[in-house]
């Protein structure tokens, strides 16, 4: 059976969806990064970059939550676009892999987690992210999906991170991005997506952002 190492998330999020929806059997096996379990040499010899998610299929491992979803895709045949649109796809998808993620992710550190206050870094990573987001939401007003009518795996990729918007930019970011309100709330109420959701409530994962959760997390300052 499939082994899934993950946590709650936006990355690790956007294949439990993919598992949920393609009804794929798996086995989750939750890495709680705030207690250092990402580091562990059981799960660097899965993937060496220290990171969730990761799966091992039947001997193939993959790590990196985009590369996962390209191979659950090729694998079972699901959530792929027309042929004509296959270059489309891969587009939006290095997109999202490239621009939305990592500015996202800065983002909330700077916003959130950073030991000191840096104001330009927070205002870099927020002008890049809220700049991919206006692309996204400027796609979103001319079609349905990312890649037009077709729900594919890039949709799970960029719903994962479209729902952590107001953490992101605070809670009125919905009244400057209607159609990404509009996208999250359609993939958000399919069945696939609360379960993919509710995967982390069956597991114990640190809370609190402590003293050691920081060591762990940031470890270029820790002692």
């Amino acid at each position: 059976m499939l082994k899934f190492y993950f946590n709650g998330s936006p990355n690790p999020t956007k294949v439990a969806l993919f598992l949920e929806e393609a009804g794929l059997p798996y086995k989750p096996v939750p890495v709680d990064p705030r207690r250092g379990a990402q580091f562990s040499p059981e799960f660097l010899a899965v993937n060496p970059n220290g990171k969730v998610p990761a799966i091992v299929d039947d001997g193939v491992t993959v790590f990196d939550s985009n590369a996962i979803l390209l191979y659950l895709a090729e694998k079972t045949g699901k959530f792929l676009p027309p042929p004509n649109r296959k270059a489309e796809l891969y587009s939006w998808m290095m997109f999202v892999a490239t621009g939305i993620g990592p500015f996202c992710g800065q983002a909330v550190h700077f916003k959130h987690f950073a030991p000191e206050k840096v104001p330009y870094a927070h205002s870099r990573y927020q002008y890049e992210a809220q700049r991919h987001f206006t692309i996204v939401e400027h796609r979103l007003a001319r079609h349905q999906y990312v890649v037009g009518e077709d729900y594919t795996f890039v949709d799970m990729s960029l719903w994962s991170w479209t729902r952590m918007l107001p953490f992101i930019f605070g809670d009125d970011v919905w009244s400057k991005f209607p159609n990404a309100k509009r996208y999250h709330d359609m993939i958000a109420a399919r069945p696939a997506a609360q379960r993919a959701l509710a995967l982390k409530d069956r597991f114990s994962f640190a809370a609190d952002m402590d003293a050691e959760a920081r060591r762990h997390m940031f470890k270029h300052i820790a002692a």
